[in-house]
């Protein structure tokens, strides 16, 4: 008897891309190699990332808190590599769940290795003179912001800048420049200094000025190289340029909110006078089908 095939999905995030697999029960083996091959843009489906979508009572590293989610994000870097949470990838696996009909519009709760996420799927709205419905967006509580003290540099080539160590659940190096080519090919990351102030690799930012409250970057994330879009990335933009502005919610009482552009589209970042950063934006599912079992485990078919 043949082994079944396994189903697939493919969603973005303002072009922040990824190959999502259900596995409710969580019974199939992604090990980082079929992970990679998943995730390749010529020989494989094509991804900056995996959601592996999975009850959170089924997986180890998520029981603890199906009580407060029933679905975890099990997401994984096109490498194969752990990643502890992706923004946009929180969007898109809620938009999964509402396609699946597991979740209706409105609230709800998502488990991931950097805790309990909790989203809001806006309610969709009439388009094109009413004869198409537009998904809403997706709002996404981002946690709170964690902004190490000390001396942090960035650099490429022969250029150097001072940077923001800023943790969003993953770590995060912000550095403003007065171009964002001067970030160079992004094909490799950044050198960052100190190193040992990252021992898990980092997610580097460079970001320039749009507007007043309003910015641009470009992203090398860590496992997966330049993407079109970062949401844990923009959120850290979105902290260093209000501190670097004189803005902290914490000490104004003000929402702070900042658009923040990013290669793939517009995301619109906002800060709690309680520290909670909050994370809105598109999320879409682009196309659905079946993966070969044989050759996502190598085995000639």
């Amino acid at each position: 008897m043949s082994t079944p095939r396994i189903p697939f999905l493919k969603g973005h995030g303002t072009e922040n891309d990824f190959v999502i697999v259900p596995d409710p029960d969580n019974t199939l083996d992604l090990p980082p190699a079929a992970v990679a091959r998943l995730c390749d843009r010529r020989a494989g489906i094509g991804g900056d990332g995996l959601l592996h979508v999975v009850r959170s009572a089924a997986h180890p590293e998520a029981a603890g808190m199906a009580d407060r989610a029933e679905w975890f994000m099990d997401y994984r870097n096109s490498d194969g590599s752990i990643a502890e949470m992706c923004g946009n990838g929180v969007r898109v696996f809620a938009r999964y769940l509402q396609r699946a009909g597991l979740v209706g519009e409105g609230d709800l709760a998502i488990a991931t290795r950097a805790g309990v996420r909790r989203a809001h799927i806006a309610k969709s709205t009439a388009a094109h003179g009413g004869s198409a419905a537009a998904e809403g967006d997706i709002t996404v509580g981002m946690g709170k912001s964690l902004l190490a003290e000390g001396e942090f540099t960035v650099s490429v080539g022969e250029s150097r800048w001072p940077a923001r160590n800023v943790n969003m659940g993953n770590p995060h190096a912000v550095a403003f420049v007065e171009d964002l080519a001067q970030a160079g090919n992004l094909f490799t990351a950044p050198a960052v200094h100190p190193a040992s102030a990252y021992p898990d690799g980092v997610n580097v930012e460079f970001v320039v000025d749009r507007g007043p409250a309003h910015v641009a970057l470009r992203v090398h994330e860590r496992g997966a190289g330049e993407t079109r879009s970062c949401g844990t990335g923009a959120c850290a933009v979105m902290v260093a340029a209000a501190r670097r502005d004189g803005i902290d919610p914490a000490v104004t009482g003000r929402l702070a909110t900042y658009t923040v552009d990013v290669p793939g589209g517009r995301l619109v970042i906002s800060e709690h006078p309680d520290g909670t950063v909050e994370m809105t934006g598109p999320a879409v599912i682009v196309a659905e089908g079946m993966i070969d079992p044989d050759w996502l485990s190598g085995t000639p078919s």
